[in-house]
């Protein structure tokens, strides 16, 4: 009996701990939104859709990248000379360091595990830098202007997109930092977007308003969708400048930037099938979604805002003012702070 007593309070003891072990950690989103035509940052609570604080950067910031723990938010500034590399503590917002990198940076790319930043730079150079040291360890020459970058959800490959000339992608290995393929598009390569699988890369070309979409394994664009347009869309130029798949991997989205909306692309098949347009009312130029996939912000260049909007209904669900012509922004998941 007195064995049987001792067994259920050693049992009774434990159950607080289990308790703890299964009560789901609280968590904070914040937006942060890279305003391309002034100096700041400004930084959104996603659970309200505000504008909670702005952060001074630099002048015209333009990509912003964190690692897969989202400690750390990097921000390139372009409007300095040399560039900027800057890093920001999104658990207090406050800069904790500067470094000097090649000019104009555009959007960089960080390694899932922190270590490494790949940032293209102006004359033509993507820059790796270690980014524990600080240090510039590797310049991979493309050609063009080096615009885009994105790396492999396992973080073993870079792809990095220049415009001008070149007209590809270049593949390359992260373990030694050197180019292992390329995969050519049809015209001047914009923005690009990743499938999780790494099975298919989506690229914006100039002189078309839509997608292509290649084979990563073939290095061969197979796909060359252009948007559905009105006849009066049509009469008016544009391009198609932001990009980005929904985390669900069914749909494809990409701003149209002088008619003032998004198209949206099934990406179940084996082609791309638009299946709706999304009234921005403005310039657009950027999009990213919410990491459950429900929102979708789209950067409102030409009103200066960001433009919520529902993945399911397709409908703006928000407008929030933020600064001079936002560009890139991204979605920051902290834990909540616990009360003392």
């Amino acid at each position: 009996m007195i064995r049987r007593l001792t067994s259920l309070l050693v049992i009774l003891g434990f159950l607080p701990a289990l308790a703890a072990a299964e009560r789901p950690v609280k968590v904070r989103q914040k937006l942060y939104v890279t305003n391309s035509a002034g100096n700041d940052v400004t930084i959104i609570d996603v659970a309200t859709h505000k504008a909670i604080g702005r952060i001074e950067v630099g002048p015209h910031p333009h990509g912003i990248a964190v690692p897969a723990s989202q400690n750390v938010i990097y921000v390139t500034i372009e409007g300095s000379r040399p560039g900027q590399l800057v890093s920001i503590d999104p658990a207090t917002d406050k800069i904790t360091r500067r470094m000097d990198i090649g000019p104009a940076p555009n959007q960089l790319a960080v390694t899932p595990n922190g270590k490494f930043a790949y940032i293209p730079a102006s004359d033509g150079y993507y820059e790796v830098v270690d980014l524990a040291r600080a240090k510039i360890i590797k310049r991979i020459f493309t050609g063009g202007r080096p615009h885009n970058t994105l790396c492999s959800p396992d973080g073993k490959r870079m792809y990095l997109a220049p415009m001008g000339n070149p007209k590809k992608v270049t593949v390359v290995e992260v373990a030694t930092h050197t180019p292992v393929g390329v995969i050519p598009f049809s015209s001047v390569v914009r923005p690009v977007a990743l499938t999780r699988d790494e099975k298919r890369l989506f690229a914006e070309v100039d002189g078309l308003v839509g997608i292509e979409m290649a084979d990563v394994a073939a290095r061969k664009m197979v796909q060359r969708i252009p948007a559905q347009l009105t006849e009066d869309k049509k009469q008016v130029g544009s391009r198609s400048h932001g990009l980005g798949i929904r985390p669900d991997q069914k749909e494809i989205w990409e701003c149209d930037v002088e008619h003032f909306e998004v198209h949206v692309y099934d990406i179940t098949g084996d082609k791309p099938k638009q299946i709706a347009t999304i009234p921005i009312g403005t310039q657009v130029y950027w999009l990213t979604f919410a990491p459950d996939g429900k929102t979708c912000y789209v950067a409102a260049r030409g009103n200066g805002e960001v433009a919520a909007v529902d993945t399911e209904t397709k409908k703006i669900t928000a407008r929030i003012q933020v600064g001079k012509e936002p560009k890139r922004l991204l979605v920051v998941t902290l834990p909540e702070k616990a009360n003392k």
